[in-house]
């Protein structure tokens, strides 16, 4: 199919389909229809067969480095487009504008990752910055690059956020206490931190409203 029909009819068409004529463009001799019938089967949709790895995706007979390669690379150019199309809101003004943010933000990450959201005294986004990349249950949250990343922005406050892709969006004693810690520095040279949100698939936890922490710093 035409690339340009393809997009233009693509709302159109179930899984199934759209995946046969994904695999179209990798020009392997190959039946799509079929081989996408297969992947659909051994990962139970289109959204876990393009978070596979590419060592996964060719445990399914018919599916090469080419092949394989091509469908993992998807993933990543929808998160590029997302965050080239995702506008930063002027501000941030609660609790589920900051959530639906950073749900955006860590949309299809594979691995943990750790952003810093800089905002200004009326709450008006600064900017972003991706403080780190981990495994599938632990990434880091280095104090040295969170301050650093605050003061470069001059920002007033920061608004945490990291995911869980493997497990729920509930965040465990090491992620309290980090932040705590995170928030004890940053409140040492006059900077708030507004919220940690932690980030599974669709379903996002927020520390403030859990009371794991507040605008008050811990002793």
């Amino acid at each position: 199919m035409d690339a340009l029909i393809f997009r233009e009819t693509a709302g159109d068409l179930d899984e199934k389909q759209i995946l046969s004529h994904l695999l179209q463009f990798t020009k392997s001799n190959v039946n799509s229809e079929k081989l996408a019938a297969d992947l659909l089967d051994a990962f139970g949709s289109l959204k876990n067969v393009l978070e596979a790895r590419p060592e996964q995706l060719r445990t399914v007979a018919g599916v090469g480095e080419k092949t394989s390669a091509f469908i993992a690379s998807l993933i990543g150019v929808v998160r590029i487009w997302q965050h080239c199309n995702m506008q930063a809101p002027a501000r941030i003004g609660n609790a589920r504008e900051a959530e639906t943010f950073c749900k955006s933000l860590l949309s299809g990450a594979r691995n943990e990752e750790f952003w810093v959201i800089c905002l200004n005294a009326r709450c008006n986004v600064l900017g972003k910055r991706r403080i780190s990349t981990g495994s599938l249950s632990e990434v880091s949250a280095y104090p040295r690059l969170v301050m650093e990343t605050a003061l470069n922005y001059n920002a007033h406050s920061v608004l945490l956020s990291h995911n869980h892709p493997g497990g729920t969006c509930a965040p465990s004693p090491e992620d309290i206490a980090s932040t705590i810690q995170l928030q004890r520095l940053l409140n040492g040279v006059g900077i708030l931190t507004l919220d940690h949100v932690i980030v599974a698939g669709d379903n996002t936890y927020s520390m403030i409203q859990h009371g794991d922490i507040d605008y008050r710093v811990r002793r």
